[in-house]
């Protein structure tokens, strides 16, 4: 499997990606899957999402969820304090106006770590001006949608879950989406997406989603 290149969050010098004069810059294109599994399809075909994004002129940042200290959701312990990572998280969310989600199918539906993740990162900070917004990290983001599975729509059923929950957030998901079926066949022996329609696919969602996410920059007011 290629090696994928995380980028923490202290690694970033400037948090703030966008000249709203300018549109898009290199390096405001977000990209991780959910799931942690060594041998992940999805990891995969985050790679794969990240080197559309390289060859459209764009250095993307790729995170791993399993290098953030996220535990499961519980109220009390949220009142007890909210974990750093999950600050991490939202600052790497909201510094973002693009991403791209590789999300597994469990069971017709995405994973309890990706829903973990997007429960804690949504959960507003009490006594925080920064992160008292629930929905800060989320608003007007565009997202790029991705999975692989085994099965024959290729986890079609889970990104048609996770579309409504990221609207509900105030996310705008881009309508091209792609669910890669039989991902075993689909990379070579390195871990590589190989050339056919599979790679045209993602190429085809990462151009959207950066196109959107320009544009609405674009658009914003003065």
């Amino acid at each position: 499997m290629p090696t994928l290149h995380p980028v923490r969050l202290e690694h970033l010098q400037d948090p703030v990606l966008i000249d709203e004069n300018e549109g898009m810059t290199a390096s405001s294109l977000l990209i991780f899957a959910g799931s942690t599994r060594a041998q992940s399809w999805n990891r995969r075909l985050a790679q794969a999402a990240a080197q559309a994004a390289q060859a459209q002129g764009v250095t993307p940042t790729v995170i791993e969820l399993a290098d953030f200290d996220v535990p499961l959701y519980n109220a009390d312990l949220e009142a007890r304090g909210t974990p750093a990572d999950v600050i991490r998280l939202k600052a790497l969310f909201h510094a973002h106006p693009a991403w791209i989600i590789c999300s597994p199918e469990y069971n017709g539906s995405y994973t309890g770590l990706l829903k973990n993740t997007i429960d804690w990162v949504s959960s507003p900070v009490k006594g925080d001006p920064e992160w008292s917004s629930g929905t800060k990290p989320f608003e007007g983001k565009v997202v790029g949608l991705m999975s692989a599975s085994p099965g024959a729509l290729g986890g079609l059923r889970g990104l048609s879950h996770l579309t409504p929950l990221l609207m509900n957030l105030q996310c705008w998901v881009s309508p091209r989406q792609f669910a890669l079926a039989r991902p075993a066949e689909a990379f070579d022996d390195a871990g590589q997406l190989k050339p056919g329609a599979a790679h045209d696919a993602v190429q085809a969602v990462v151009r959207q989603t950066l196109w959107a996410a320009n544009a609405m920059q674009q658009a914003r007011p003065a």
